[in-house]
């Protein structure tokens, strides 16, 4: 495009002759330029959460403190349990120790039959104390 076009007039004679067209800022001004940081409030505050969190841990603390005591019951009962079964076991064990012992003397006696002044059932041990077999003599099925 030409200047004659733009400025409706036959050609350009000097700089000053041109009509001034310069920018300005639209009537009534520009609207203010917002420069501040301004972040939205949203969601809870800090204490709201901190509050939230701590009645979770809280509720959390009490669910294990009851399940700690419903635990602690359950042991004691089998415990309880236990001990009111024990004597019942005992017996048993002792009835089986003395069948095999019987036996176990039986098979001593016999093995040792021709050795001069063995007795049968008499302890190896000179501590003079009674102790049990070790683990695993008088149970043939641990063999």
């Amino acid at each position: 495009m030409t200047e004659s076009m733009i400025r409706k007039k036959p050609g350009m004679a000097s700089v000053k002759d041109m009509p001034i067209l310069q920018d300005g800022p639209p009537p009534g001004g520009f609207a203010p330029v917002r420069y501040a940081r301004r972040i939205p409030n949203k969601g809870p505050s800090a204490v709201a959460i901190f509050l939230a969190a701590f009645g979770a841990f809280s509720y959390g603390m009490y669910q294990v403190g009851k399940g700690n005591k419903i635990r602690r019951a359950l042991k004691e009962e089998k415990y309880a349990a236990r001990r009111a079964i024990l004597p019942v076991l005992q017996a048993e064990e002792d009835e089986r120790f003395v069948k095999e012992w019987k036996k176990y003397l039986e098979y001593e006696a016999e093995v040792m039959k021709d050795v001069p002044g063995w007795k049968v059932g008499e302890s190896v041990y000179n501590s003079g104390r009674w102790m049990p077999p070790a683990t695993g003599e008088l149970r043939p099925e641990v063999w």
